[in-house]
């Protein structure tokens, strides 16, 4: 079946922002749209939106609002996003709010589903160069490459999905273990598990190698700094259907080996790409701040290393002392629903 693209730009596009699009939609069914409007579940999405050098768009910030009151408005839906800048900030923290906003209320998004231009479009260089093409040139193909992935995304389905589990927590005193614990039982009937601890000690964090050294590693499924990373991690990344993240929320932050493992995924992802595993997050937070945590895994592993993202990926709760998480009031409903959504968007349907 061909999709029509739905382009949703809020408070309208700037103008170089409109000649990408032309561009990027030539050939293609398209509407566009200034708001969401209608019926909009199972729609294919471009979000598209310009920023001035201040990074303010007000229909922008409205569109956010649609999202974050309407849980579940994009049940069905497959997005990308787009965002044009009038200067060098804002770009990308704008595209991973919005991929979460909308991620929330329903949307998975293809592995890289960002393409963002800085004002004098420098973030284009390496494309243009290997492209032997201009800085608008590489902007419009990048937007163009995005709208036909948005279109033909089709994630895979398995039997029996294998899953990998990461984390940097102590199985004593954690919630996020905890409720990952719960999580298991409901899973482990219909899924192949790995859980895989990544404790101090154990993992060296990336220190920089040169592109080409990255590149021979990664060609062997390795890595010059070796240790759990190779032995463990890459094999079960290979292998794996969906990766589920643990990330207590540290200082609003990822904790610092789950950052480290990420960053390690470099040499792999240069080899082989992460288009066709899926990421979840279960994220704890002690007091507030799970959203910016949920938004890091957006940025570092949908936007940066390529995973897809599934509709609704994070469980995402609050509770500070031990023990508190499995308590919390409707927590079972969430694992259920958290769970139920692991299983319906992996189990290959009958």
């Amino acid at each position: 079946m061909e999709h029509t693209l739905t382009v949703l730009s809020p408070g309208g596009a700037s103008e170089r922002l409109a000649r990408t699009l032309e561009a990027a939609l030539e050939g293609r069914r398209a509407q566009v749209l200034p708001r969401l409007e209608g019926p909009l579940e199972n729609r294919r999405f471009l979000f598209a939106v310009s920023l001035n050098k201040s990074g303010v768009n007000h229909g922008f910030y409205s569109l956010l609002a649609d999202l974050r009151t309407h849980p579940g408005c994009l049940r069905g839906c497959v997005g990308g996003v787009l965002i044009d800048g009038a200067g060098d900030l804002y770009t990308k923290s704008a595209g991973r709010e919005l991929a979460l906003a909308a991620n929330l209320a329903g949307c998975a998004f293809p592995g890289r589903p960002l393409v963002e231009a800085v004002g004098d479009l420098r973030n284009f260089t390496v494309q243009a160069k290997n492209a032997g093409c201009s800085l608008e040139e590489a902007y419009r193909r990048a937007a163009a490459d995005l709208a036909a992935r948005v279109l033909d995304f089709a994630p895979p389905r398995r039997r029996r999905p294998k899953l990998l589990v990461l984390h940097a927590s102590s199985h004593r005193t954690s919630n996020t273990l905890a409720l990952w614990s719960r999580c298991r039982q409901r899973l482990e009937k219909a899924c192949e598990i790995t859980e895989t601890g990544l404790r101090n000690g154990t993992l060296a964090d990336c220190a920089g190698c040169p592109y080409t050294a990255c590149l021979h590693f990664g060609e062997r499924g390795d890595c010059f700094y070796g240790g759990v990373m190779v032995e463990e991690v890459y094999p079960a990344i290979r292998a794996a259907d969906g990766v589920v993240l643990l990330c207590p929320n540290y200082n609003d932050a990822l904790p610092a080996n789950l950052t480290a493992a990420i960053n390690r995924l470099t040499a792999l992802y240069r080899a082989a790409p992460f288009d066709r595993t899926a990421v979840f997050a279960i994220v704890v937070s002690g007091y507030s701040g799970g959203d910016i945590v949920a938004s890091q895994v957006v940025s570092a592993m949908n936007m940066n290393k390529g995973f897809w993202l599934p509709p609704q990926f994070a469980m995402l709760e609050t509770a500070n002392d031990a023990g508190t998480a499995v308590k919390l009031p409707g927590i079972k409903e969430r694992l259920d629903a958290f769970t139920g959504n692991i299983l319906e968007q992996l189990l290959e349907k009958n």
